[in-house]
């Protein structure tokens, strides 16, 4: 486990002492070197294996990547279409004499989108994208606003009803997924309470005001009602996201459609025979380029092509997709250095060796060091599925089989799961968030320190699965 803990000690200092000569505070330099450090430690140090390491880390997350491009992309489409405006002047109409009430409505809808579609990045994209104008207007600091964001849609995502850390946790321990979510709307109404509490008291100062005249100058004071019924066309290409993400995520029989993709896999693109070779499953063979075919980034090219048939958007095209490029090309360089540090970690063996970890530990200290195994691995991964699918898939079997009640053994997997996810150094939801909120404010965003302001929920989480193993 040393070859663990070094990397990771080293990456943390780098970014939290700022008096280091030259690299201190530097996320770029701390994630490259615990990338370094895991492939030394590792015995790794063939030139060709640090390539590949950094190619099978860009093939990982190069769908966060793509994420991260189309989503600024599209934030800046929306607010050429004047999205932004329309929402962020119901937002102050309704909500602008109380911050802290503005702030808790935000968190609510993001986790409202985030348990019907079951995805924070999903949550994130769709819905945050359109609270973070006015979370600046307020005066919060960016790193606070992707904390708000990136939180809300976490708690969304497990809470039911669609839920994937619950219903994978059910199936991993093969136990009847109903009474676990029953209990996960209990749970996770804990935490959203606790968190906008939490929030509100350390993010939220009652004497901000949305200082946003240009907003103001627009609507006046014309309510809420008023403001959304006059600029609803601006909306539209938000509720087609809206409507695809649901139909691509939505686990009901006969509901469940994939738009995007289904229309790629009508573009044939080679024929051999009597088997040819569609455009979505030739983009899913090739190295990198696969993650374009993940849903939700093809989700966002999907609207924000749609948004450049507005003639507000289309007009000004070019400027449209270089602005957005420009504002997200620092968040994708700390991406590229996350990928090269996560493949450093499968290359250099500190990912099996959590694996390795876990499986080696007595029934005394199972639930301790499985909790610990799958924290661990949802920081490395940045990745809720991960942990649970890595660590969970012998943990949970293992906890029935000492004498655990498995519908407790279920709610805890998916609660330490959430746990490790939102931790530092690598939670996926943060980058992208950071990524979409650098590239609207124009500002360079901290990911790791955002992670950091989120260790209250993620230990929240954390309590309640050793609760749930210890009842």
């Amino acid at each position: 486990m040393i070859t663990v803990l070094i990397p990771v000690a080293v990456l943390l200092a780098v970014i939290l002492c700022k008096r280091i000569p030259k690299i201190g505070g530097n996320v770029q330099v701390g994630l490259v070197l615990a990338g370094v450090l895991s492939l030394l430690l590792g015995g790794v140090f063939s030139p060709a294996e640090w390539c590949s390491a950094l190619i099978d880390g860009l093939n990982r997350l190069a769908w966060v990547i793509f994420l991260s491009i189309f989503g600024s992309i599209y934030a800046e489409t929306q607010v050429k279409l004047g999205t932004m405006d329309t929402v962020m002047g119901a937002l102050k109409a309704r909500f602008g004499r109380s911050p802290r009430a503005l702030v808790i409505c935000i968190i609510l809808a993001l986790v409202v989108a985030g348990s019907l579609l079951g995805d924070a990045i999903a949550a994130s994209t769709v819905i945050g994208v359109l609270t973070i104008g006015t979370l600046s207007a307020m005066g919060m600091n960016p790193e606070h606003i992707c904390c708000i964001v990136v939180m809300g849609a976490s708690m969304g995502s497990i809470m039911p009803p669609i839920t994937q850390a619950l219903a994978m946790s059910s199936t991993l321990v093969g136990t009847d997924p109903e009474p676990v979510i029953t209990i996960g709307y209990f749970t996770c109404s804990i935490v959203i309470i606790l968190v906008c509490i939490y929030v509100t008291l350390f993010f939220v100062n009652k004497n901000m005001v949305i200082e946003d005249n240009a907003v103001s100058n627009m609507f006046g004071n014309k309510k809420a009602s008023q403001i959304l019924r006059e600029n609803w066309t601006s909306l539209v290409p938000l509720i087609i996201l809206i409507v695809v993400v649901f139909f691509r995520t939505v686990s009901i029989e006969g509901l469940q459609f994939d738009l995007v993709p289904e229309l790629l896999r009508q573009i044939q693109v080679l024929q051999v025979g009597d088997t040819s070779l569609s455009l979505y499953d030739w983009m899913g063979q090739v190295t990198i380029l696969n993650g374009m075919t993940n849903g939700i980034v093809l989700s966002l090219v999907f609207v924000a092509v749609i948004s450049f048939l507005f003639p507000k958007v289309r007009k000004d095209a070019k400027s449209t997709v270089m602005n957005g490029l420009s504002k997200v090309k620092v968040t994708v360089g700390l991406q590229v250095c996350a990928a090269f540090m996560l493949g450093c970690f499968y290359a250099g063996g500190q990912i099996d060796a959590v694996m390795e970890f876990a499986q080696g530990l007595n029934s005394h200290v199972l639930k301790i060091g499985g909790a610990a195994a799958m924290c661990l691995i949802g920081m490395l991964t940045g990745s809720q599925s991960t942990a649970q699918n890595v660590v969970f898939s012998f943990f949970g079997p293992a906890l029935v089989n000492i004498g655990l009640n498995p519908t407790y053994v279920a709610v805890a997997g998916a609660n330490l799961a959430a746990a490790g996810q939102g931790l530092p150094p690598a939670d996926l939801t943060t980058f992208v968030v950071a990524g979409i909120v650098g590239g609207m404010l124009g500002i360079k965003v901290n990911p790791v320190k955002s992670m950091l302001y989120m260790v209250p929920m993620c230990l929240l989480f954390l309590a309640i699965g050793m609760v749930f193993l210890y009842i």
